[in-house]
């Protein structure tokens, strides 16, 4: 079994800096991981299965995790069934990215799981195709997003705030 942490995340600041005709803007933007993480678990299956610790998110083809799955398995050569288990801590459309990093956490894992060797620009890329947040949540930390957000900065972190009086 794998496990991977799927880290919310914040914008610390963010610029709309033009429209698009796919749908999304142009941003300019902080992105900010945080401590509130869902736990993402993967271990080889027959088939593709999806549950969820929260019974309101749909566990079918919609689930963004489900679309991790489907990008990554053409990669996989031989049986590339999976089950996925989502522990959700990050509230669902609490503009955490929680969607978004589960996604990313399903790409890292499967790409572990299947010992694939995809290196995260890889899996960033692949990522980008699925939503716009999910390179920043394969890669977390602190990062400037530019273009869709795909296009990431890596930045100094930010200094621990249990160190302040």
């Amino acid at each position: 079994m794998i496990e991977e942490k799927a880290y919310g995340k914040i914008n610390l600041a963010l610029r709309i800096t033009g429209r698009r005709d796919d749908g999304y803007h142009d941003i300019d933007t902080v992105f900010q991981s945080i401590g509130l993480y869902d736990t993402i678990r993967l271990e080889p299956a027959d088939c593709v299965e999806i549950s969820c610790s929260e019974p309101a998110l749909p566990c079918d083809r919609s689930n963004l995790a489900y679309k991790a799955y489907e990008a990554l398995r053409p990669y996989c050569k031989g049986k590339a069934g999976v089950r996925i288990h989502i522990v959700k801590k990050i509230p669902i459309a609490a503009g955490l990215a929680g969607g978004s990093t589960d996604c990313a956490a399903v790409l890292r894992g499967l790409n572990r799981l299947w010992h694939l060797g995809l290196s995260y620009d890889q899996l960033c890329r692949i990522g980008a195709r699925l939503g716009a947040d999910v390179p920043f949540c394969i890669r977390g930390g602190t990062a400037r997003g530019t273009g869709i957000g795909e296009i990431l900065k890596k930045l100094p972190s930010l200094p621990d705030s249990s160190d302040n009086p």
